[in-house]
Order: C-alpha cells, then structure tokens, then sequence
C-alpha cells in the first residue's frame, strides 16, 4: 500500500478544485473531505445545475464555488491540488493545463487509498465485479464485523478512511478508469481479483490493448507477499499470469486445474492449495443464477480463504447472499413469464451470460443502448443459438439487429422499439409462458437515462405495472 503521505492539516485554505462532480458519489465525497479539512473548494462539471441536482442537494450549505456547464482554464492553472473524476480522460487539454502549470493531480479513491490502515482486497475484470465485490465483502464481514465494502460501486469511503481500523478488511470496486489513475501511482492491493477480461469502454481506452493494460495495473506493482486471484477459464488472464509479481491463485468454475477454488465433481466447491483440498459448500448451496456467478462464487472464495476467513463464515455468507440489484434480479413472475433485470449488463459479454443462465430459446432479450463502440458478433451468435425473441432499442438497436440476423436469427423474431415502457409492452405480449424476459442490455445507458441504475428501475416500475 502507498504509506499515508499526506498531512491533512495542510489543506487549510488551499485551492482545491475537483474535476467532475457527477452522480455517482465520488465527487460529493472528495467535495466533503477538503471542505470538511478546511480547503477552498470549486467544483467544475460540464453539466449543468439541472443535470447534477441530486449531487448539488448532498452539498447544500457547504462553502463551494460552482462553475457547471463549463469548465474555466483559471480553475485548473491556479488551483494548488485537481482532485478529478476517474470518468475525466487523462488527455483532457484542463488536465494539461494544470499539469502545464505544476499543478498535481489525485482522485477520491488515490486520497482514500493514502489514508486507509486497512488490508484491502480489491476487484475488477469486465464482468461481474460488483457482485464479486459483494459477496467477498459479505464474506468477510462474516467473519469479520470490521469489514467495509465500496469503490466503484458507488459508495465513497474518502470521509470514513481515518475511521479504519489497522488490519480491517476493506473491499473496494475498482474500474479500468480508477486503475488509470492508481497504477502509476504505484498503489496495489493486497489480494487483487480479476474476474475476466472482454472488450469494454474502447470509447475510452481507444484499442482493447490500452484497456487490458489498464487492467493490468491491478496486479503489476503487487511485492511477492501480495495475491493475484485470477480466472482460469480466461485466456488472457493466463497470457497476464506471467509476469505478475504476486502470488497467483485461479478459480475455475469447470474443474479443469484443480487448483484454487474450483468445482469438484460437478457437486463441491473446494479450496486446493499447497497439496490439501478443503471443502467449501455443495455447489447446489450457491443461490445465484448462471455460470457467470458461479465464478463470482469462486473468485470470492479464493479471496477469503486467502485471507484466512474459515470455511464455515464462507458457506453460511454465501448460501444467505442475495443478487445485487440490477444484476439478473428477479423482478416478477405474471402468467407464468418470469421477469428479470440486468440492467447492469453493458457490455455484451454480460448480456450472453444472461441468455446462458436459461435453457435455450427460453429468454426473450430486451437490448441496446449508448454505443461504446463495442463489436456485438459474438452476441448475435447466442441470439441465434439461444434466445426466444429479440427487442431492440437506443443507439444500437440496428447494430445488435444486424448481428442477431446475421447469425441466423429469423427477422420476423426481432422487434424494434423506441422506448423501454414500448419494449416493456411488447415483451408482455411477445413471451409465452415459461419464458423468461431479461433487460440485459449490452450497452451502457446513457443515450436514453442517466446511468444503469435509473434504467433499471424504470424497468422494474414498467414491469410492476403490467
């Protein structure tokens, strides 16, 4: 861990702007702590008022300055301290400007990281890094009433840092934006998770080999006493495998290795390391839909048993766990239609883990949304191979379309609408009984809501409704 470097005495009356306030929490909480350590504070954000009302309602009263639906050269030459937004590209030309004028740069998660006496175990990967997040969290907190969860799930720990206790585990969410920032910085976790790797946000990253080295400073700057925990099932986790410094472990949902967590025959969860097995749970113990989770199950396995928690504290927290919202959530079952939302399934490898947690032609898939740039090939082939019925909307829609069609799906199967309340509607009157209906997008949500959370309770609102 970066030992704590800075003396937070030092922030009385000094300039601090902070680069995108967003709704997710991050920008609210680095907002607090220098106010709250005495700082003169501006916040910058090229939304407006209206866009960011919710975040501006958490800070009401204290002494900010505002510049929304801009951001002023000023703000960034002048300031004494950036703290900015991991969604902020680190070519932004503010970004430069600061460092033009030597003005350093940090993230709420970078201060939180400086000032946490805690063991953290963190996680990332392309799929399913929150629910593993919650369930190693979970876990520990079984064992360990210490335990705190949060990061990139949205959740800021910045204002609770001084709060934890030496040794307490903390379990953080960590995003290829995040890593951008903490990698250079030469932070690491002492047990790093990554649960796989996928094309994502090449928006952003640009090539799908500057996110996967992006990726990778999860795990780069780890010392020898550190652990890697890794998915087996993942070929470029294993191309990564070897050159990490830390310890490596694997969790493999198909019993291949039979090392790590892994499934023995088809029925255990076990632990194997240095020569000896321990039994974990019956595999039917595990309360959670897919292959997909099953590996979530495993790679927080590993990380408890890695960090020392029994096998006893392990079974009983994950038999008890319940889905994350918006993660193949069960919403309702009417004429015999069950109804689920994975509003967080953004990219399309999530969204064909949802169509393999069915029996085939079982699902029919509401998709499509704000374009990252993402190929949908491989989605297109599960449609063809596995889905019921296909409802397209957003910016993709014709994308994801094309692909299912061109993979074989019949047109007659695929439904264009312009809305999610229209798509909602449709699947009502499209899916038969004993069939399923999965918002599982594939795409992020922003050309039609603010983020993945809003869409997905507006789908389980439109479902109440039906």
């Amino acid at each position: 861990m970066i030992k704590r470097t800075a003396d937070d005495r030092a922030w009385v009356g000094v300039r601090i702007t902070v680069m995108g306030l967003g709704l997710f929490g991050g920008g609210v909480a680095a907002t607090r702590f220098a106010v709250s350590r005495g700082a003169r504070v501006t916040v910058t954000d090229v939304r407006t008022e209206q866009g960011l009302a919710e975040s501006l309602e958490a800070l009401r009263g204290l002494p900010v300055r505002y510049v929304l639906g801009r951001h002023e050269e000023a703000d960034f030459r002048q300031a004494d301290l950036v703290i900015v937004n991991p969604a902020v590209p680190r070519d932004s030309p503010y970004l430069a400007v600061a460092r033009e004028a030597g003005v350093p740069l940090t993230t709420e998660l970078l201060l939180f990281t400086e000032r946490c006496a805690g063991k953290i175990i963190a996680v990332s990967g392309s799929n399913g890094k929150t629910t593993t997040t919650s369930l190693i969290g979970a876990i520990f907190r079984a064992h360990d009433q210490r335990t705190v969860v949060g990061g990139n799930l949205g959740r800021s720990l910045l204002t609770e840092a001084s709060s934890i206790e030496k040794g307490a585990p903390v379990v953080l969410e960590v995003s290829s934006f995040q890593l951008e920032w903490l990698g250079p910085a030469g932070w690491y976790p002492e047990i790093g998770v990554l649960t796989n790797i996928s094309p994502n946000h090449l928006d952003r990253h640009g090539t799908y080999e500057a996110y996967i080295a992006a990726k990778r400073e999860l795990l780069v700057h780890q010392p020898a006493t550190a652990s890697a925990v890794l998915n087996a099932s993942d070929e470029r986790l294993r191309e990564m495998a070897e050159g990490l410094p830390g310890q490596v472990f694997w969790f493999d949902a198909r019993g291949e290795t039979g090392q790590g967590a892994w499934v023995s025959d088809q029925e255990t969860v076990v632990f194997s390391w240095a020569g000896e097995t321990l039994p974990i749970m019956p595999l039917a113990d595990i309360p959670l839909l897919g292959l997909h989770n099953r590996e979530n199950v495993l790679a927080a396995v590993a990380a408890a048993r890695i960090g020392g928690v029994p096998q006893e504290a392990i079974a009983g927290a994950v038999k008890s766990f319940t889905p994350v919202e918006h993660r193949l959530e069960f919403v309702r079952e009417l004429d015999r239609v069950r109804y689920y939302n994975d509003s967080i399934a953004t990219t399309p490898e999530s969204a064909i883990c949802a169509l393999r947690s069915f029996e085939p032609r079982q699902v029919v898939l509401i998709a499509g949304g704000y374009d990252k740039k993402l190929p949908f090939t491989e989605l297109g082939r599960e449609v063809a191979a596995r889905a019921g019925g296909l409802i397209v909307l957003g910016t993709t829609a014709e994308k994801i379309a094309h692909a299912a069609e061109s993979a074989g799906f019949p047109p007659e199967g695929i439904h264009r609408v312009g809305t999610l309340a229209e798509a909602v509607a449709l699947a009502r009157r499209v899916a038969q009984p004993g069939q399923v209906v999965s918002l599982s997008p594939a795409c992020a949500s922003y050309d039609q809501f603010r983020n993945f959370e809003e869409r997905g309770r507006l789908f389980k609102a439109l479902v109440a409704q039906l």
